[in-house]
């Protein structure tokens, strides 16, 4: 059963939720202090939490189930656990039904607008992994997709949307459409054997890389806007700067003519931004109301 366990956190790479959990938690922190004047509560932050969980647990599996077959071919994935024999195809669905169960089990002690708005999600969730079967802009539908974290957590405790809310969702729909656009880099050849959609199989590498530029110029724009919307101090301020340092490196360490870095890139870098600008954050607002 451990080893089960281990195989289940491998395959929806659990610990990349880490690219997801601190934009939710910051946006359930600043859609409570702009909309609400005061911090989340702690039973928010837990239902959050779990709904993440459920929201992601349940996306990657069903990723992996839809995609089985590619992913065999593509010597990069064919390791994963449905090709590789790991796990059935009958363990994985069970495990995304659960998954969904823990959504909306985690929603429904949430804001009734995060209830009315679950269908949507749910939506966006499933299409994702066919949306490269059918348009180059798949790594936007995914970013659209995850940014639903930060839209997320901020309906989950307020109820209500705003200008703000709507540029942080787009800000972090933007950072995502760019990293992944990087990831996707390394599966070029193997999707335009396959006919399969994606900007590098479209405009090649190089322009691939400068569309992920600009993709991460302009969420660097929406998260500086934040600092005069949401009327954030120098703590916040200094967080943005150090993701901003993030990004460079990240483009930095990329280039056409050598992709064998990417996954530091996608990973380990996204990761720590992620943190960064939320802890940044929370400093922030926290030395306010606490």
């Amino acid at each position: 059963m451990l080893r089960k366990f281990k195989i289940f956190l491998e395959m929806i790479k659990f610990e990349h939720t880490l690219f997801a959990l601190p934009f939710a938690y910051m946006g359930a922190v600043l859609g409570s202090v702009v909309m609400l004047g005061r911090l989340p509560s702690w039973p928010e932050i837990g239902w959050i939490t779990l709904a993440m969980v459920g929201a992601r647990s349940a996306a990657m599996g069903l990723n992996r189930i839809i995609d089985r077959t590619i992913d065999k071919k593509n010597p990069r994935t064919a390791g994963r656990a449905i090709p590789a024999g790991l796990l059935s195809f009958k363990e994985v669905m069970i495990f995304v039904v659960g998954s969904f169960a823990l959504l909306f089990l985690a929603t429904s002690h949430l804001s009734p607008l995060a209830v009315k708005l679950l269908p949507v999600a749910v939506f966006m969730l499933v299409a994702y992994s066919y949306t490269k079967r059918i348009t180059w802009l798949c790594h936007l539908f995914l970013g659209l997709t995850i940014a639903l974290a930060p839209a997320g957590g901020w309906l989950a405790v307020t109820g209500q949307g705003s200008w703000t809310s709507l540029i942080f969702y787009l800000s972090i729909a933007l950072w995502t459409t760019g990293f992944d656009i990087i990831y996707a880099c390394q599966d070029v050849d193997f999707d335009l054997k396959e006919g399969l959609k994606s900007i590098p199989a479209r405009f090649g590498v190089r322009k691939s890389l400068w569309i992920a530029k600009v993709c991460h110029f302009l969420t660097a724009i929406g998260l500086t806007s934040l600092f005069f919307l949401a009327d954030l101090s120098w703590w916040y301020f200094a967080g943005i700067l150090i993701s901003y340092g993030i990004l460079f490196y990240e483009h930095a360490i990329v280039n056409e003519n050598d992709l064998s870095r990417a996954n530091t890139a996608f990973f380990t870098m996204n990761g720590a931004l992620s943190c960064v600008v939320f802890a940044f954050t929370l400093v922030d607002t926290a030395v306010r109301y606490l």
